[in-house]
């Protein structure tokens, strides 16, 4: 007597080993779906460029210069060769942010230090003047509080002065300012720590 062969309830005659291959793939998980891009590559990212920088540390160079050359006109002039600087030696696309930050910051540094130089050799011919007034510009740059401290630093030795303008004012790191000033990081905080004892003699000698 001949078999009959009964279909499974609800109709699915699929054979056990296609059940089994079913709940394979349902077990199996999904891959997630990625977008396919021109040549089957990733676009890169757009690198960053010098108008950017310009744009986002302009005023902070300004303000380490002005620290260093004590006038704002002196100081935007030394922010934008050193910008100019920074174009001739890396062009408009930067592939190392750091890299350039850290030229930026050397070449405000060594570009006050010369003006520094220049007008002690001017004072050496020229009479001593009042300076002028300071100007509303000067005032965003340089708040109140700190005009007594700032003139304080003024009369510090000049590296005493970069180290704490680089550390205190511009918030770099003792890597940072070895880096920037050409020193061990060990001669970065001696100085700093000579430096600090310095400014509180002046400041105590100003208020006695």
């Amino acid at each position: 007597m001949a078999l009959l062969s009964m279909p499974a309830f609800g109709g699915d005659e699929r054979s056990p080993d296609s059940a089994s291959d079913d709940a394979t793939a349902e077990a199996a998980p999904r891959r997630p779906r990625l977008r396919i891009l021109r040549g089957g590559r990733e676009e890169p990212a757009a690198r960053p460029t010098l108008t950017q920088l310009y744009h986002a540390q302009r005023l902070g160079m300004v303000r380490l210069s002005i620290l260093l050359v004590d006038d704002l006109g002196t100081a935007e002039d030394v922010v934008q060769d050193a910008f100019t600087a920074l174009y001739r030696r890396f062009g408009e696309d930067l592939v190392d942010v750091d890299n350039a930050m850290a030229y930026l910051r050397t070449s405000v540094v060594n570009l006050s230090r010369s003006v520094l130089r220049r007008r002690r050799t001017a004072r050496a011919y020229v009479p001593p003047h009042e300076p002028a007034a300071a100007s509303p510009e000067d005032a965003v740059v340089l708040s109140e509080e700190h005009l007594r401290v700032l003139g304080a630093v003024q009369r510090l030795a000049p590296r005493q002065r970069e180290v704490l303008v680089l550390r205190y004012w511009s918030d770099m790191t003792e890597a940072q300012i070895a880096e920037t000033l050409g020193l061990s990081r060990g001669a970065v905080k001696s100085t700093a720590s000579r430096a600090i004892d310095a400014l509180e003699k002046l400041m105590k000698d100003e208020q006695s």
